[in-house]
């Protein structure tokens, strides 16, 4: 090899190598991985995340408020806001506010308290109201639909589920988010509570019967929902992306290879 044509190799190595340097910084896909641990976050063993209860109202709560006897009497009155629809949940009735001094205001009957009453607490109070003035027999349902969870991560449908009966289950929520994707890893779903103040989080292992004892399973409002991916997926993500900087990387160098058998 003489000179001249070493240093045309040598060219032809450092112009696919600064290729391949461009190409691997532009190819390669981190695998997602959301809601990681720090040090402002409390790790909880999952027979400690404790009791969720029964949710008590509060001021700023949404109430759908429907008579099952009579389903026109409430939905058509004047005054209400419009249907309301919960994430993941078809929820049919009128919205009323639950005001700052606790009240709900309905027609008819006007202002009831129902601050620090559960849902079922709240709809035995109106009921007994529209009794006493107006109804005979009245079945009052009530459900409070500003109450969510979000669900993120490998399940085939992510977004935000309405908590409209008492007790939800992250089995409930699950499913209806289509349930986990085969990516997902079933050994490790996040739950994250507590909020931006005080956040919180256990992981729940759905491949053990046991699991389904577990409190943490009965979420809260806000809380956080995440599967991760599993192993396999983990792995294949990783190779697609050594694949991506390979693949040009012997391009380059056949390419440099020929440029230096020209010469």
């Amino acid at each position: 090899m003489n000179k001249s044509a070493f240093n045309n190799y040598m060219k032809a190595i450092c112009i696919a190598t600064g290729m391949l340097m461009v190409f691997s910084s532009c190819s390669y896909k981190p695998y997602q991985t959301l809601f990681e641990p720090n040090g402002n976050i409390t790790s909880n063993q999952p027979n400690k995340f404790g009791n969720a209860g029964i949710y008590k109202i509060k001021p700023e709560d949404v109430l759908q408020v429907r008579n099952l006897q009579n389903l026109k009497f409430i939905l058509e009155d004047a005054g209400a806001s419009a249907p309301v629809t919960g994430g993941g949940s078809n929820a049919t009735g009128q919205a009323y506010p639950v005001e700052q001094d606790g009240t709900v205001a309905l027609p008819v009957i006007g202002h009831v308290p129902v601050a620090g009453l559960s849902r079922l607490e709240a709809a035995k109070a109106i009921e007994d109201i529209y009794r006493q003035k107006l109804i005979k027999d009245p079945i009052i349902e009530v459900k409070i639909v500003n109450l969510k969870v979000s669900v993120f991560g490998e399940v085939r449908a992510p977004g935000n589920y309405a908590l409209l009966k008492d007790k939800t289950t992250l089995i409930d929520v699950l499913g209806q988010a289509g349930g986990i994707t085969d990516k997902g890893n079933e050994k490790k779903v996040k739950i994250i509570r507590g909020g931006t103040d005080n956040p919180q989080e256990t992981e729940v292992n759905l491949s053990e019967l046991a699991s389904l004892t577990n409190p943490a399973l009965i979420l809260q409002n806000d809380d956080i929902v995440y599967v991760g991916q599993n192993k396999r997926a983990v792995r294949n993500d990783k190779i697609q992306n050594i694949s991506t900087i390979v693949q040009p990387t012997l391009l380059l160098l056949n390419t440099a290879l020929l440029l230096f058998t020209l010469k």
